[in-house]
């Protein structure tokens, strides 16, 4: 009669299976109805004991903020925790709000051996209808006999397709003393409300000069090279990366749940902001027509396309206008954590100084660097380069990769001879593609020295404005 009764208390209440043989046998865990909801009971009637003492207690812990997207999946957690016990159990259940007792809302799902779902109608998961009420328990090894202290009991929750309005979860936990009787276990309730989340808004990218080179903003982008994205909706924060996010010269994928893809492979992300994103392209031999998605807090714009070239050389420029450059100083970040030192207003050079140049998409380089990763030491590209300045070939010094920055071209030149005093065009060009000029790009300014002067001065690097999000 006593082994009876306890194989009767065990499957009532699903309390922590006892060390007879035979009643190893009831692994369903707790029968349904348990989990102090409005309609529910909880353990307390066969598990001797005052219902939520002190010391312990049972947490609900969410991904998240208590909020669901209607269909999307959460992982939840169920806590446990005594000091004074050794042996766990729970059950768990998702209601509407608008029907506490009776309304089923989403469907739970087991996620390792320690859970297991069950039904209102006694039967295990698969429940019969989406309106039967689930619950979600321990299985035998989930009860880990021994353990001191809390364990965890994980599983999937997925909300209905379509909003619900607000939605209550209720758990109830078993902190038993595993001393096979069914007296001295502690027994705690709790529940939490979630409300339907914000919609997020889609993010979209403008449909003309969307997706441009970042450097030039002109259409047309290549491989490798730094792009911008306009448009709207597009991050709810404003920030560029930070240089622990750049894990062993690996450049990050996404910034604060945004990422890009072009021709459906991810892009490397500097900077988001709302209204505009700077990524890195990725590596792709593709050419022509290619699309271009933003996915913004799990929402993914509409594809815009644009034209992928191999090349798509341009400069970098202080404000639009000037070319940033530098007599040889290269700073790599300063004190922001920003790319390159603030410029000041641009420097003027004379025939026979030596100016770097900066850029993007001046195409492969030797060593080929593997996608998203920056040089660490002197990288060359491979196509044939010429620079003119006015007008005027200048013999290019050295061309490659900056090292310790991520895929920024560096581009030597000697100013030549016979440039008139004022602003003179700089203009690249590789294999028959050539950098974008304009009435607002790309200046070098040129002076005529005095007679006095026979040494370059020194100038620091001027800002990308790239790197300040533009």
């Amino acid at each position: 009669m006593v082994s009876y009764l306890r194989h009767h208390v065990m499957a009532v209440c699903a309390a922590i299976p006892l060390a007879a043989v035979g009643l190893w046998a009831h692994v369903n865990g707790a029968d349904p109805r348990l989990t102090g909801a409005p309609g529910d009971s909880n353990c307390t009637e066969c598990h001797a004991g005052t219902l939520n003492p002190s010391g312990g207690g049972v947490q609900i812990i969410l991904p998240g903020p208590n909020t669901y997207t209607p269909g999307v999946r959460q992982h939840i957690v169920v806590q446990v925790s005594d000091p004074a016990q050794r042996r766990w159990g729970f059950e768990f259940t998702a209601r509407l709000a608008s029907n506490l007792s009776n309304g089923q809302a989403g469907s739970l799902a087991s996620t390792d051996g320690f859970t297991q779902v069950n039904c209102d109608n006694g039967r295990r998961a698969p429940c019969s209808s989406a309106t039967v009420v689930q619950f979600i328990t321990h299985t035998l090894s989930g009860t880990r006999a021994g353990t001191t202290g809390s364990v965890n009991f994980e599983f999937d929750w997925t909300p209905p397709d379509t909003d619900m309005g607000s939605i209550r979860f209720y758990a109830a936990g078993n902190a038993a003393n595993g001393n096979n009787q069914n007296n001295g276990d502690h027994i705690y309730t709790t529940s939490v409300e979630l409300t339907p989340a914000p919609a997020t808004p889609k993010p979209t990218i403008n449909a003309e000069h969307g997706v441009v080179n970042a450097a030039s903003l002109a259409d047309g982008i290549a491989p490798n090279t730094w792009v911008t994205i306009n448009g709207a909706n597009l991050a709810t924060t404003t920030r560029t990366w930070t240089t622990d996010e750049i894990a062993g010269g690996a450049l990050p994928q996404s910034l604060d749940k945004v990422s890009v893809t072009i021709n459906n492979k991810p892009a490397y992300v500097q900077y988001v902001s709302p209204t505009r994103i700077n990524v890195l392209s990725p590596l792709d031999d593709a050419v022509g027509p290619v699309e271009v998605k933003v996915t913004s807090n799990d929402v993914t714009s509409d594809p815009v396309v644009v034209e992928l070239r191999p090349l798509a050389p341009a400069f970098f420029t202080t404000d639009g206008k000037y070319a940033a450059t530098s007599s040889g100083e290269n700073r790599l970040l300063d004190k922001n954590e920003k790319f390159y030192a603030s410029g000041d207003a641009p420097a003027a050079f004379q025939a026979g100084d030596t100016v770097t140049l900066y850029g993007t998409g001046f195409g492969p380089t030797d060593p080929v660097l593997p996608a998203g990763a920056m040089a660490a030491d002197p990288v060359n590209i491979t196509s044939a380069l010429n620079i003119t300045v006015g007008g005027v070939q200048a013999a290019v010094a050295s061309a490659g990769l900056v090292p310790g920055l991520p895929l920024i071209y560096q581009l030597s030149i000697v100013i030549p001879d016979g440039l008139a005093a004022g602003d003179q065009q700089v203009a690249a060009n590789m294999d028959s593609v050539s950098s974008p000029t304009g009435e607002n790009c790309c200046f070098l300014s040129i002076r005529r020295p005095h007679p006095e002067e026979s040494t370059v001065r020194s100038q620091t690097p001027a800002a990308a404005g790239l790197w300040r999000g533009r």
